[in-house]
């Protein structure tokens, strides 16, 4: 009784202290914004790392220290400062190799767009890889028309390279045997556990991507620096390049240190030119698109699960949850304001049967007259493709990694490793298949013939779908399956993606396909809509509320107190003295 006491007050200290981190850290960035922007604003910018797709964050994150702009505040920053006489240019530091291509492409293209509005766009690097790669950062940093790099710094222009760990021998050492299959000879995700280095279809799909993207790179650079792709090509070759030789080869433009290129932005800002930082920006001038004609905006961004969607500061990639995205489909498809949805996938796919489930809610929108227009990230590939195949339009960046219609499936066999562990199991069944997906034992051959003819149907599935959503027919979509993965550009090619290019690309397709005027501003409303802070401590108390909450950070908390709750019950019953009568959980998969 005692011990009852402790843990439950325990547990009431831990959610009071939640409250309190939740309600100060709401108060903090839900405060005013002092100052107004100056009439000579430089946007100072941090493109160091990748921004998150996605929601902004909510307000439990943003207590705990989650509040970095995301992808969209980057897009509406831009958008915004290009019409805005106030802000003169961009300050960019740069550097690092963390942004995936594809997102480097839509921040390039923003940047193209905001320096066509007549400003202008610098760049500082104290190193582009400090003696390692970085191709990505340079090449993000040729959108700016004035690239500064500090005097010890290296240009570490090497182009591209990819390497994968095949664990094989290792499951080998331990008495691990992995029992998988797939469709088919490209669906290579699982070559890590069942292969000892790259089958020849690995390969050849590996090299046609690096191609792919390298070619895009050289072309990118070629551009922004007015060199000829050969001489890009040479200089990869040489890289990586010191100070004075990326000078001599008109790779930048300046050598100094971060206080120079600052003052040198600001002296082309004008007098009295002052430098704001993005998210101070958008607290006082205000993101774009909030007045007009309403689409809806859906993202859809993390590995595909059945469920809700959540997120979590220690796992970027979160959930997306298929009963999150069927519920935001729903309300945006009854809502009569909704003139179109704009469907943002960065998944690298999940669950068929999740995947299923979302791609009849984007049908189901179209029914009802909503046009869905899908925008891809990085990466919409295999289950991301699924849910994107359905759509009116798909807009993909070239360097985007998309397609992998396939499927595959399968399981360990530990008895090996059990084994060597002296430990042995036993047990009984009722059912043929019963001990079908059991570790401890391969496939039956009735169990095996099961298994394969799930793998044919969830193909054959996928593969219908890609041709119904896409008017296809069925040659052409094995031809183009097969679990192969394509770039955003290869894919355009053969049928899969309509357009490349970014959000503002996917959203100027929404509204052709909403008939609304293209000088036309819009209302990007998100649905389903984020939690309130009061619906989070409400279901934080147990209150229920808003089931589209769930979607949340907190939405995570409920079932990680009860993961809680039963890892102390498992260790009570290892600490109960001898002679106590427990039973210990029983589950019956």
């Amino acid at each position: 009784m005692r011990r009852f006491v402790i843990g439950f007050f325990a547990v009431i200290g831990v959610l009071v202290s939640l409250i309190v981190v939740l309600l100060i850290g709401v108060a903090i960035v839900a405060g005013p914004s002092a100052g107004p922007v100056a009439d000579a604003t430089v946007l100072s910018l941090n493109l160091n790392t990748a921004f998150p797709e996605g929601p902004p964050p909510d307000p439990l994150a943003r207590a705990l220290g989650e509040d970095k702009p995301t992808l969209r505040d980057l897009l509406d920053g831009l958008e915004r400062a290009g019409n805005d006489d106030r802000v003169k240019g961009i300050y960019a530091r740069l550097g690092d190799d963390d942004i995936g291509t594809a997102q480097v492409q839509e921040i390039r293209d923003a940047i193209a767009a905001f320096r066509a509005k007549g400003k202008f766009a610098v760049a500082y690097a104290d190193t582009f890889g400090e003696l390692s790669g970085g191709t990505h950062a340079y090449y993000l940093a040729t959108a700016f028309d004035d690239i500064w790099l500090q005097p010890e710094g290296l240009v570490g222009l090497t182009g591209l390279t990819t390497a994968t760990p095949f664990f094989r021998g290792t499951l080998d050492k331990l008495g691990v045997v992995p029992s998988f299959d797939h469709r088919s000879e490209y669906k290579t995700a699982m070559n890590e556990i069942t292969e000892h280095g790259m089958t020849p279809a690995h390969r050849e799909e590996t090299e046609a991507i690096v191609q792919s993207v390298f070619t895009q790179i050289v072309h990118g650079i070629a551009s922004g620096r007015g060199l000829q792709e050969a001489e890009v090509r040479a200089l990869v070759d040489r890289g990586p390049l010191l100070t004075s030789e990326a000078t001599q080869s008109h790779l930048i433009d300046h050598i100094g240190y971060r206080d120079q290129a600052e003052d040198a932005a600001k002296q082309r800002a004008g007098a009295g030119a002052k430098m704001l930082s993005l998210v101070q920006y958008l607290n006082r001038a205000g993101h774009p698109h909030i007045s007009g004609p309403v689409v809806a905006l859906i993202y859809g961004t993390g590995l595909i699960q059945r469920g809700a969607s959540s997120s979590n500061p220690l796992v970027p990639t979160g959930i997306m949850g298929a009963d999150t995205l069927v519920r935001g489909f729903d309300k945006a498809a009854r809502d009569s304001s909704v003139k179109a949805i704009l469907f943002r996938i960065d998944s690298p796919g999940g669950s068929a049967v999740a995947s299923e489930t979302i791609w009849q809610a984007v049908r189901q929108a179209r029914k009802r007259g909503k046009p869905v227009i899908v925008s891809m990230g990085n990466v919409a590939g295999s289950g991301g493709y699924y849910v994107a195949a359905p759509a009116d339009k798909i807009v993909a960046e070239p360097a985007t990694l998309t397609g992998s219609i396939g499927v595959l499936a399968g399981k360990f066999i530990t008895t090996g490793f059990w084994d060597k562990l002296g430990v042995s199991w036993d047990g009984v069944k009722a059912g043929e298949n019963a001990d079908m997906f059991t570790t401890l034992s391969d496939f039956s051959p009735a169990a095996h013939q099961r298994f394969e003819a799930f793998l044919d149907a969830t193909y054959a599935g996928f593969k219908k779908h890609v041709a119904q959503g896409r008017g296809l027919d069925d040659a052409k979509v094995e031809e183009i399956a097969k679990g192969r993965v394509w770039t955003g550009q290869d894919a355009k090619a053969r049928g899969l993606v309509d357009a490349l290019g970014g959000f503002s690309t996917a959203l100027q397709l929404a509204k052709q396909a909403a008939k609304i005027p293209e000088d036309q501003d819009v209302t990007l409303k998100i649905f389903p809509a984020p939690a309130t802070t009061r619906e989070m401590i409400t279901r934080l108390l147990g209150g229920g509320g808003d089931p589209d909450a769930s979607a949340g950070n907190l939405g995570t908390l409920t079932s990680t107190l009860r993961e809680l709750h039963s890892v102390l019950q498992q260790a009570e019953i290892a600490s109960a003295p001898a002679g106590s009568v427990v039973m210990p959980p029983l589950a019956v998969p």
